[in-house]
């Protein structure tokens, strides 16, 4: 096991106190942060180790994506808004996918995402045994959270017996890295005799529950129409909020009394900008959120609805989609991304015990990014012009992150994976891609159009 210093020119801990420690050094253990200071403190108290010099690097906590998919449909479901999305392009998809391209799928995403300095995904996606074996090889952390329906339209979809499954075979795998939930794809994607089970099965197993929620109008509207109240109080009325930890993602359209309802129940929140941009969903109130006290994360969502899983980008996007929807330059500020794409989306998964910050006893999920760019110039670290998060947040992007380290592991040096070949992913996502469109449109030929309008 790694057992070193590393030593950077800057060290961005997290912390309580967003500390910025200037010529810095993070002790590497057993794939723990033994000790964290500057480099003239730690050098003399651990003269037996080795010294792995950054130079022009900047280290700070691993990136947590709170909300993705796997997927291979880049730039080919375009131009709808996310339920005639979902009906035209992404259900017919999962109509015809195979394991073998949903785990290729996997490898490709989990890839881009270290390679950007993402070091936590949360992945709601199918054949997920698939997706535990890319984790595991590529030396990435993930929540696998399986595409559940639980409704004879739907069942297309994984079940709640391989949602178990998996829970069985994957959580608490690769040495603690790989956790895996119980997922609902939505509430209108189950029957209700299907929420008690869920409830259940989080129970037993002591794993957290994800879904979407709140992403859309039609969302509200459908659900006061079924049920005579708002979505995430539908949840409450269902036992869906009962498990240990309860993420839900976008949740773009709540109001004051479901802002109150999730901050009571300690439930985390996946904010994905980009994604409800250009579905069109809207701009979620994540100001509002986060004064009452919720914890608010970060999401690319899919390679289809972002394009990309840069979540460098999606900093910038949060921080300048909150100002232009609410026409308050101040709002979201830098640091306030900063930890939403850190510490408080660990906190979104109950898991900042764990990641989020370079703090004594937490696992060594470290990414350096480089400071030697026009991009990062110039860097004020400290005073009142002190601009290195601003930086980080509306200036860098994910190709500036030079390592990345998972539980004292590189997986990325230089800028390059080392457990799989990109160019060979590739090169089997362009082949693999155009016979699921085929398949795809073979079953839309079949049948005679999209999946019907949404089970009602």
């Amino acid at each position: 096991m790694t057992n070193e210093l590393l030593r950077a020119d800057y060290v961005l801990t997290m912390d309580a106190h967003n500390t910025v420690i200037e010529d810095g050094a993070v002790w590497i253990k057993d794939g723990l942060i033994a000790d964290v200071g500057p480099a003239h403190l730690l050098l003399p108290r651990h003269p037996q180790l080795p010294v792995r010099r950054l130079t022009d690097r900047l280290l700070m906590p691993g990136l947590v994506n709170t909300h993705c998919h796997s997927g291979m449909l880049r730039g080919t479901a375009e131009g709808l808004p996310v339920w005639e999305w979902l009906q035209r392009y992404i259900d017919p998809m999962h109509q015809v996918l195979l394991p073998a391209e949903a785990r290729l799928s996997s490898m490709l995403c989990y890839s881009e995402a270290l390679l950007s300095g993402t070091t936590t995904v949360v992945d709601m996606w199918r054949y997920m045994h698939g997706s535990a074996e890319a984790a595991a090889e590529l030396g990435i952390r993930v929540v696998l959270v399986p595409y559940v329906a639980e409704h004879p339209d739907h069942d297309y979809f994984e079940t709640l017996d391989g949602n178990e499954a998996l829970i069985n075979r994957w959580h608490g795998g690769a040495n603690g890295r790989i956790s895996v939930w119980v997922g609902l794809e939505h509430m209108f994607y189950a029957r209700p005799q299907a929420f008690k089970r869920i409830a259940d099965i989080c129970k037993a197993h002591q794993v957290g529950f994800h879904t979407h929620s709140n992403e859309s109008r039609f969302d509200v509207e459908e659900t006061l129409r079924r049920h005579g109240i708002r979505p995430i109080q539908a949840l409450e009325k269902f036992g869906l909020l009962e498990a240990s930890n309860v993420l839900l993602a976008h949740c773009v359209w709540v109001d004051d009394q479901e802002i109150a309802l999730m901050a009571r129940r300690n439930i985390g929140v996946a904010h994905n900008p980009v994604s409800n941009m250009k579905l069109a969903s809207g701009a979620a109130p994540v100001e509002r959120m986060l004064a009452a006290g919720i914890a608010v994360g970060l999401g690319t969502d899919g390679e289809k609805e972002n394009n990309n899983l840069d979540l460098f980008e999606e900093m910038k996007v949060s921080s300048l989609l909150a100002k232009f929807a609410t026409l308050n330059a101040a709002a979201l500020d830098a640091w306030s991304i900063c930890r939403m794409a850190t510490i408080d989306g660990a906190r979104a998964l109950g898991m900042d015990h764990l990641i989020g910050s370079l703090e004594v006893g937490k696992a060594a999920d470290i990414i350096a990014v480089r400071v030697d760019t026009p991009r990062m110039t110039p860097l004020i670290a400290q005073g009142p012009l002190a601009n290195l998060h601003h930086n980080l947040v509306h200036a860098v992007q994910g190709g500036d992150v030079a390592m990345t380290m998972v539980a004292g592991q590189v997986v990325v040096e230089d800028g390059q994976l080392r457990n799989a070949e990109v160019d060979v992913l590739i090169t089997e996502v362009n082949e693999a891609a155009p016979q699921l469109f085929a398949r795809r449109k073979s079953w839309l030929d079949t049948t005679g159009g999209a999946i019907n309008e949404i089970n009602r």
